[in-house]
């Protein structure tokens, strides 16, 4: 999830009365049916209320593989669907689909034993020519995590029925890490559903209308029904090939809301298991206030950033926005607005793989600010270059942050504009860097676990255009630099890369890194049992890769414990 919005001129101004009404419409539509088909017996009969996880976030999933990329798509992802591996929360990665692996000595060439009898969830069995499917598709596609194997990626092949090879252009350390984001579909199911025409010629639409709302997935849970702006409601698959725990849940929701007032009803009515992450302060103690309920607080690798365009004025210039990042007041978003975050060393999570931990850093110093600033090429022209932050509608604190921003900067004599979208719109807003803002307030996690994976994602060029990189940055030395430090074998060496490039980075300051997230959400500690909270609480790893904290089939659920 990630907050931005668009400026200028008050050309994005959103109609206040009809997203008012909308918003009613919706909250009245989940207070009155958020149960869904839950209220229904549990699979063991006898009248038992189902064991149901029931989560919020600040949007609904994208359920197809080769488009899903946010936050709520890759819980709801990792749920539908296996990969060959799977990560682990201290770092390492464990089988998953693939029981047996091995690479050459060059690292170009990957072979993996498929794990028999895995069903999908249609009943057919799955095998390497799914594997070679789902990679292709992804790849033709070109959208969701296809950029971690574009350029990467020379062959997929089916050796033999349980037998899949990939033959990579070039050295790729992380590939194996990278596999996590690899969902496999099921061929058969999907070429029964392609629309035609479509852009990708025999494949038509490659299935991609069907699997807005269904899944051709093997993973633990199936799609049971889908209601677009709404929620994903999704039921246990009976012949998960990993089994069940006798406690584990038999189905999960994603409600896509961070209504405060929703949450808060649906919290107390034991309606709603876990809160999203985007509740104002406020609210966290509203909701810690209801019998049973805790905030879980938990780094989980999110960053938020202040991404500065820097191919639009005024902050195309490096003194401009180092005298940005000098004026910013972090030390008021640690300690007021997000306590309990860490201010950011740079441009990676202080918990991954690969951080550099001794960079210079963006204090708040107003003289540095000034002297940065009088280098500027618009230092005589302030009155001619406001401007531009954007913030995401559905997250509530963003606008104070932009607020204390446009202040900061009104202390250099810049004047800021605030302007909020939905985050519906936002990759819409992106696409281009005049149509992008000045200043985008943005969350960003991890897609595996190094910091390869935050440098690839945020600031190649092959990013730009995306949610994750509204910097626009386009800078071929950086591009490079990536390249060659996840072409890197060793991990020693290709972590050390990492850190220099983030040296760099901080030096052309793209970015105000304003913190590392301690992401709280409201649960229900009584009836539910989270891996992820009770290891946080445990002092023990937790899983930093996105979306995996929220892995169902790993939690519990005791109904008997309700209080209601």
């Amino acid at each position: 999830m990630t907050g931005f919005g668009q400026g200028g001129k008050g050309k994005f101004k959103v109609k206040k009365l009809p997203v008012l009404l909308l918003g009613l419409l919706f909250m009245m539509s989940l207070l009155t049916g958020c149960g869904g088909n839950e209220d229904k017996q549990g699979a063991g009969g006898g009248g038992e209320v189902e064991k149901i996880i029931r989560t919020a976030e600040g949007n609904v999933p994208k359920l197809d593989p080769g488009v899903g990329s946010d936050y709520s798509s890759s819980v709801a992802l990792c749920n539908l669907y296996d990969t060959l591996v799977f990560p682990n929360a201290d770092g390492t990665l464990k089988p998953m689909l693939a029981t047996h692996w091995e690479t050459s000595p060059d690292g170009l060439t990957w072979t993996f034993d498929l794990r028999q009898g895995v069903k999908f969830h249609n009943g057919e069995e799955l095998t390497a020519e799914d594997v070679v499917f789902s990679m292709e598709r992804m790849l033709k596609m070109g959208e969701g995590y296809a950029y971690l194997f574009t350029n990467v990626l020379e062959e997929a092949k089916v050796l033999e029925p349980y037998k899949v090879q990939f033959k990579l252009k070039k050295s790729f350390g992380p590939f194996l890490s990278s596999l996590v984001r690899l969902y496999i579909l099921d061929k058969s199911q999907v070429m029964a559903n392609l629309k035609q025409p479509g852009p990708y010629g025999e494949m038509g639409d490659y299935g991609k209308e069907w699997l807005v709302s269904n899944d051709a997935g093997s993973g633990p849970f199936k799609v049971k029904e889908f209601k677009i702006q709404e929620y994903l409601y999704a039921d246990r698959f009976a012949d998960y090939w990993g089994g069940w725990e006798q406690d584990a849940p038999e189905s999960f929701k994603i409600i896509g809301t961070s209504a405060a007032t929703t949450i808060r009803t649906l919290m107390t009515r034991q309606e709603l298991e876990i809160s999203d992450q985007w509740q104002t302060e406020e609210s966290l103690k509203a909701l810690s206030g209801i019998p049973g309920v805790e905030i879980n607080s938990v780094f989980l690798g999110s960053m938020f950033n202040i991404m500065l365009n820097t191919k639009k004025a005024p902050t195309d210039d490096i003194h401009f926005r180092k005298a940005l990042a000098y004026a910013f007041d972090y030390k008021t978003v640690e300690e007021r607005i997000f306590p309990g975050s860490k201010k950011a060393i740079g441009p990676v999570p202080f918990n991954l793989p690969g951080v550099a931990s001794d960079l210079p850093q963006y204090e708040r110093n107003l003289e540095k600010a000034k002297e940065e600033l009088a280098k500027s090429k618009y230092a005589n022209q302030l009155d001619q270059y406001p401007v531009e932050i954007a913030w995401i509608a559905d997250v509530p604190d963003e606008e104070k942050i932009a607020l204390l921003f446009q202040t900061n900067a009104a202390e250099l004599g810049i004047k800021v504009n605030i302007f909020k979208t939905p985050w519906l719109s936002f990759t819409d807003q992106v696409v281009s860097p005049e149509s992008t803002a000045n200043a985008n307030t943005v969350f960003v996690s991890p897609h595996y676990n190094e910091a390869g994976s935050m440098l690839e994602s945020r600031y190649h060029s092959k990013s730009t255009g995306t949610w994750e990189q509204c910097e626009w940055l386009k800078d071929p030395n950086i591009d490079a630099a990536i390249e060659d430090a996840i072409g890197t074998l060793d991990t020693q060496q290709r972590l050390a890369k990492y850190q220099a490039i983030q040296a760099t980075l901080v030096d052309l300051c793209p970015t105000v890194w304003a913190f590392d997230q301690a992401e709280k959400r409201a649960y229900q500690t009584e009836y539910i049992y989270w891996p992820t909270a009770e290891d946080q609480k445990a002092g023990k790893p937790v899983n930093t890769v996105m979306g995996y904290a929220y892995y169902f089939h790993d939690f519990k659920v005791f109904p008997d414990k309700k209080t209601k």
